[in-house]
């Protein structure tokens, strides 16, 4: 009696190659692609100056800041969810980490306390978003929509309107230096990239954020604490805005209620376009840094050829929607 194997893609017509296209691979590669035509075009346009190291490093300068909110964005959106209140609640811990009291203190101890300052106020604001979600059963939207009105009043308030500058000496040179010629803020986002990567494909804590994200209720079947899990989503996203406004605090060396205006729209987009998909469950922080370093180097494009601010949304625009579109006709295909 002969014993006919039966191949797990007998039933698939499609070939290797399309099913490999058709997969995470195929996303990425169309990623790619799609940044390496953009660097072919600021060469062409801009000339040698876009494709020195500098340029280049500056690329990537200008995307750590987005690209650390969006890793912590990518976990909310794989889980279902989203989080509208990123970009205030950088401005909010940016405002309290300058705070007098705060900076005399990291002057007469030492300046991380700055750096933690800010961290913990992210994750309170997460924190907070978490409880009222997760055990408030407030929808997402509403609930980080109210943080990011809140945040930024009580920003406000404690900044008096004013813009509070860093004079902590140890927090600038620190945070402002390079390691082995690049800066520390590039190696803040490659930290913090290579953690959520972990984080998301090597660990239990991934591994619940996609099922949760995919199915919630056949999540909570499966023994899944889905409340304690989404709360504790929103305290990462929360840390990752503190992380950011650590950043900011460096890049600019002041704290004011304006830092992140938008800066959630432009997470949502990164994340988006990098494939992970807006009804959760399926995310992909490689995916995500490729959707930042896409919009970071388009920034930089029109940059280098001095054309307005106004073009540059509408290609954005473009982008995003192809971006939905092509999510769509994934799912589909995936479906059949």
């Amino acid at each position: 009696m002969s014993t006919q194997t039966v191949s797990p893609h007998a039933g698939d017509k499609r070939s290797v190659l399309s099913r490999a296209l058709g997969g995470s691979a195929g996303r990425s590669l169309g990623l790619i692609i799609a940044l390496l035509a953009l660097f072919v075009i600021g060469t062409i346009t801009a000339g040698d100056r876009f494709a020195s190291f500098d340029n280049i490093l500056t690329i990537i300068r200008f995307a750590s800041i987005i690209g650390v909110i969006s890793i912590g964005m990518t976990f909310v959106i794989t889980a279902g969810g989203i989080d509208l209140s990123v970009g205030s609640v950088l401005g909010l811990a940016s405002v309290v980490a300058t705070l007098s009291w705060v900076q005399q203190f990291a002057t007469s101890t030492n300046w991380i306390v700055m750096v933690i300052v800010a961290i913990a106020v992210g994750g309170l604001a997460g924190l907070i978003n978490g409880i009222v979600i997760a055990y408030g059963n407030v929808v997402a939207f509403i609930a980080t929509l109210a943080m990011l009105v809140a945040a930024r009043g009580l920003a406000e308030v404690l900044a008096n309107r004013t813009t509070q500058i860093v004079i902590e000496p140890g927090f600038l040179s620190a945070m402002r230096g390079e390691l082995i010629g690049v800066p520390i803020l590039v190696w803040i986002f490659v930290v913090v990239v290579a953690a959520g990567w972990f984080i998301l494909n090597r660990t239990t804590f991934g591994r619940r954020t996609v099922a949760i994200g995919g199915n919630l209720e056949a999540a909570r079947l499966a023994g899944i604490k889905v409340k304690r899990h989404l709360m504790y989503v929103y305290i990462l996203s929360g840390l990752t805005a503190g992380i950011a406004a650590v950043m900011m605090l460096a890049r600019t060396t002041a704290g004011t209620s304006t830092h992140g205006t938008l800066y959630e729209l432009d997470a949502i987009a990164a994340v988006v376009v990098g494939g992970t998909l807006l009804i959760g469950g399926r995310g992909t922080i490689m995916g995500t840094v490729l959707g930042v370093m896409i919009f970071s180097t388009l920034t930089n494009v029109f940059t280098q050829n001095n054309l307005s601010t106004s073009v540059q949304n509408i290609a954005k625009g473009v982008i995003i929607v192809a971006a939905v579109m092509l999510q769509q006709r994934f799912a589909n295909r995936s479906k059949k």
